[in-house]
């Protein structure tokens, strides 16, 4: 299981990099998921290496959002006074991504009646 944390590691390491050297407006851990993709894609081997790790991290998913969480609450004090924007940003984004997942949805019907 170590060689599979290895694995997740480098890749997540080399979009790190990539975006570092690169500038691009993406977080280093995305690029490092493209990347895995296109090596799971193009090395089918690969998944049998990492799966076990993958799964044992996403069985411990829910550990992960903790330190989010506590960032929330700590810097909650911040947000005094903007908490109209706050809303207002909340409720935005929700209706937009019920959207956009609703017109996707809609498209990939379209394409499966015809």
């Amino acid at each position: 299981m170590l060689a599979a944390f290895t694995i997740l590691l480098l890749f997540q390491c080399l979009g790190e990099g990539i975006v570092f050297l690169l500038h691009l407006p993406l977080p280093g851990p995305v690029a490092g998921m493209l990347l895995l993709m296109a090596a799971l894609v193009f090395w089918p081997a690969l998944q049998k290496r990492v799966e076990e790790a993958a799964t044992t991290l996403l069985s411990h998913l829910s550990l992960l959002f903790v330190p989010a969480g506590a960032g929330i609450v700590a810097t909650a004090g911040s947000g005094s006074g903007h908490w109209m924007a706050i809303a207002a940003s909340l409720v935005v984004s929700t209706v937009l991504a019920m959207a956009v997942t609703g017109l996707i949805l809609r498209g990939i019907e379209g394409k499966n009646d015809a």
